[in-house]
Formats: structure tokens, sequence, C-alpha cells
């Protein structure tokens, strides 16, 4: 006979969305694993993780983890959507930075 706690239980799915960085969904996939014990399924663009015991904060903070020790945080960012965390490229323009005019230098000729 099946449990009740089991029978009424349902569990909660979170989804990252992995955008362009679709090249690094196993060793993602495998991050995730190892780090919260739980089942980790994927998709085309997107992995599925049973969720018990966490929450998508969580989640968050873990893939922006894995993004750093990728030596990735220079091309991607993630942000938190509901129940989805969705890896995001920098779109590749860099603000330019405004030169300030500045004092001209110096001719006062020194004795020393």
């Amino acid at each position: 006979m099946v449990g009740v706690d089991r029978l009424f239980s349902f569990r909660k799915k979170f989804r990252v969305d992995l955008g362009e960085l679709t090249n690094k969904k196993e060793p993602l996939s495998k991050f995730l694993r190892t780090r919260i014990n739980m089942e980790v399924t994927s998709d085309d663009h997107s992995l599925l993780i049973d969720a018990k015991n966490s929450s998508p904060q969580e989640l968050h903070r873990l893939v922006n983890k894995f993004i750093y020790r990728q030596h990735l945080n220079n091309e991607y960012w993630t942000a938190v959507e509901g129940d989805t965390v969705r890896i995001h490229r920098f779109d590749g323009k860099k603000p330019e930075k405004k030169k300030k005019p500045g004092l001209a230098p110096s001719t006062i000729k020194h004795g020393w």
C-alpha cells in the first residue's frame, strides 16, 4: 500500500534555462547532482531538478558557483525568475569610459 505521505506529496521542479550555454549542460548537470544530491534531468536547452528541501535561491547560488569555477563569469550572468534560473549572456558592449578633462601638468621650474 502506498503511504499517505507519498500519495499527497508532490515534488516541485526547478528549471535551469541554459540559454547559449548548451555546451556546458553535462558538466553543470554533474556539478548539481554532486551538490544537491537530487535527480537532475535534461531537456533541449534546460535542466530540471527535483526539489525537496531546496529553493530557487539555493539553485541560483550553485549555478553562479559553477559559472565562476568554469571562468565564465565575464561572459554569463544568472537571474531567478520564479522557479527558473536563467543563464544570460552579456551583450558584449562595454560602456565607454568618459575621459574627464584634467589639469594641465605644472610648468613651474623647480630649483633643486
